[in-house]
């Protein structure tokens, strides 16, 4: 099978937040759709072994901050490459976040944001599809929503490993690891000058440890 032809869908990136108790939780996703146009209902998908996700099934509550080319990459290491488990994502000033009826969302030059009660959760084998309704919604910047392959071609990133769209590199390639992020690196890092630094969390090359 050519799963490459997968990443040539369509796809976005967003910002999801949600309470853990009293302390705010998110992560990054590239999948979230609009089902219904009356009433709206829409989906996103999230990885089982997600913090987020166990949180949103506490809560019942999130919401969708959608990224614009313009958001700091600061904003995907911090959401998309660590876990809330050990970690609270929004404590220091790595990104501009506040709060949107009670639930936390991204500042920094996002598109718009989306609340929603969760109405469904359909488990898949890997991930899970939670279906919300749309409980409000409110306009931000204007800047172009980033795609998915707008974060491949120009951030140079990747897919972490709960990513619906992650695809293991084959066993022959070098593959190196961002100890700040996680950001996965394909190729001989070694080639890479010397200013080289990881696209994501903009760390120097030093901090890359191959697997």
């Amino acid at each position: 099978m050519e799963k490459s032809v997968l990443w040539k869908l369509s796809y976005g990136m967003y910002a999801i937040g949600t309470l853990d108790g009293k302390r705010p939780a998110g992560c990054i996703v590239n999948t979230a759709i609009q089902i219904t146009s009356e009433n709206p209902v829409i989906a996103i998908s999230m990885n089982k072994n997600n913090f987020t996700l166990s949180a949103i099934e506490k809560t019942r509550r999130f919401t969708v901050s959608i990224l614009s080319e313009q958001t700091s990459q600061n904003v995907i290491a911090k959401l998309g490459f660590t876990s809330g488990r050990d970690t609270d994502k929004y404590a220091g000033k790595v990104f501009e976040w506040e709060s949107y009826d009670g639930l936390p969302i991204v500042k920094e030059n996002a598109c718009g944001y989306i609340l929603a009660e969760v109405i469904a959760l359909q488990e898949m084998e890997t991930h899970v599809i939670i279906l919300a309704r749309v409980q409000d919604a409110k306009n931000g910047t204007d800047y172009a929503p980033m795609t998915y392959k707008y974060y491949h071609d120009v951030v140079k990133g990747k897919a972490p490993k709960n990513a619906p769209t992650y695809q293991a590199p084959e066993e022959q390639q070098n593959v190196w690891v961002c100890s700040v992020c996680g950001y996965i690196y394909e190729g001989d890092l070694t080639q890479e000058p010397d200013s080289f630094t990881c696209p994501i969390c903009k760390q120097p090359k030093s901090v890359f440890t191959k697997k």
